[in-house]
């Protein structure tokens, strides 16, 4: 059996001192500022209820403590799904913030894949590109979903609509 040679890379090892990128990067976070009112708001609902409530009770608190700090906010607002510039379907997002942030409320024991799911399909079948998955579980948990897509800079491909323009979808 034949020893294995000794490998030598050519790549830069990155640290704090050196990190992979161009010099002036900084990072910066979509709605920024509106997502990090959402959050402490999410908080302060949470600290002031507690787990075990209703999701209905919760977006009512949230809805409430988001008007408080100045924020705009809609409820249930219907988001149309295009495909190819046709209008296949419609979801129903529990909170839109100054309509540019989704936020769906969870008050389960856990979140599931689906969950996650759900709000990222809002956004890719949108012009939206930020949302928040607040968990109002048996301990606060929120997840910060981005989808930069073309959809998101082409609004005669996907539009956010008014809870008026479209009515409900179905029911079966």
């Amino acid at each position: 059996m034949v020893a294995p040679r000794s490998v030598r890379t050519t790549m830069v090892r990155m640290t704090t001192k050196r990190p992979d990128r161009p010099p002036g990067y900084q990072r910066t976070l979509v709605a920024r500022d509106i997502t990090r009112e959402i959050i402490g708001a999410f908080y302060e609902v949470y600290n002031t209820l507690g787990y075990g409530f209703l999701e209905a009770v919760y977006t009512r608190a949230m809805v409430l403590e988001l008007r408080r700090r100045g924020l705009r906010v809609e409820r249930e607002v219907w988001i149309a799904v295009f495909y190819k510039g046709e209008q296949v379907g419609s979801y129903r997002a529990d909170m839109l913030v100054e309509s540019c942030v989704v936020v769906e409320n969870k008050a389960t024991v856990a979140l599931s894949k689906s969950d996650r799911d759900q709000l990222l399909n809002y956004l890719r079948g949108s012009r939206l590109e930020v949302g928040l998955l607040l968990h109002f579980g048996p301990r606060p948990t929120f997840q910060r979903v981005v989808a930069e897509n073309a959809r998101s800079s082409d609004p005669a491909i996907s539009a956010v609509s008014a809870p008026s323009q479209f009515p409900p979808a179905p029911e079966r």
